[in-house]
């Protein structure tokens, strides 16, 4: 009985060691994070006007363009488009666990579109593993100006009304990729991968939440095109700022001030 016992625990222990040598460990229940990104002064600014300098009939068919890299909700203060995602405590580059509802990718795809001389939505969030398609539901041709770095993707063809690109195997980056239209130079939006599901977009009032999160310490990210990082420990970081998701329970980190880049 004692051998017994003795080789079971060296096969559980052998087990353990393995687990460990794969890099990440079982999380013991799963959480949810919420909170709202607000602007940090007292008065929201007000959103500018696009300067659309041609193809007016059709850019502006449904309405006056407005910008989009900085949308603040006078209401409330919340900010749009910025990009929340969860990451190890070591870094970017370190996995974490993952919900096992999470784990395989759904959604094989992800759409970009730019309908109305704008790109829809201005900020897109995606998986690494997802494919990215790019369309043009408009009448008139755009260009699709990717700039993806040393990771890409770098391309920039012509779209013709109704054609469409599609980008496969992005690598996970921490600041989203550059898209542009130099047809139109207003024109602008950002494409996040992310290694993890765990990731959101501020929503029009700012809010944001990410649900089925690995319990444990972890660390969240918030960046935005006109802030940079929003987040830290001490300062914001492309680190973010360490936070502890509890089992069965909602983490609100309530009210993120957002202040503009120097």
């Amino acid at each position: 009985m004692q051998l017994l016992c003795t080789r079971m625990l060296t096969l559980a222990l052998t087990g353990a060691l393995i687990l460990a040598a794969g890099g990440v460990a079982q999380a013991e229940g799963w959480g949810t994070i919420k909170g709202q990104v607000v602007w940090y002064g007292k008065e929201a600014p007000k959103r500018e006007p696009a300067n659309v300098t041609k193809d007016q009939a059709e850019c502006e068919k449904n309405g006056k363009l407005w910008d989009d890299k900085l949308v603040v909700n006078p209401k409330n203060k919340g900010v749009r488009w910025c990009i929340v995602y969860l990451i190890n405590v070591g870094g970017f580059d370190k996995d974490i666990p993952i919900h096992p509802k999470l784990k395989e990718i759904k959604n094989k795809t992800v759409e970009l579109d730019q309908p109305c001389c704008q790109f829809e939505p201005h900020m897109l969030a995606m998986r690494e593993g997802q494919t990215l398609i790019v369309k043009n539901s408009a009448k008139i041709s755009h260009n699709t100006n990717l700039i993806g770095g040393v990771k890409g993707p770098n391309t920039n063809p012509i779209l013709p009304g109704g054609g469409r690109l599609t980008i496969e195997e992005i690598k996970a980056r921490p600041i989203p990729i550059t898209v542009k239209c130099d047809v139109h130079p207003w024109m602008s939006g950002w494409i996040a991968v992310l290694k993890n599901p765990y990731f959101a977009v501020t929503d029009a009032d700012g809010n944001f939440e990410i649900k089925d999160a690995p319990a444990g310490d972890f660390r969240l990210v918030i960046w935005h095109e006109k802030a940079g990082w929003v987040i830290g420990d001490t300062k914001p970081t492309k680190n973010g700022k360490k936070i502890t998701i509890k089992a069965g329970e909602t983490t609100n980190l309530g009210q993120i001030p957002l202040k503009p880049a120097e």
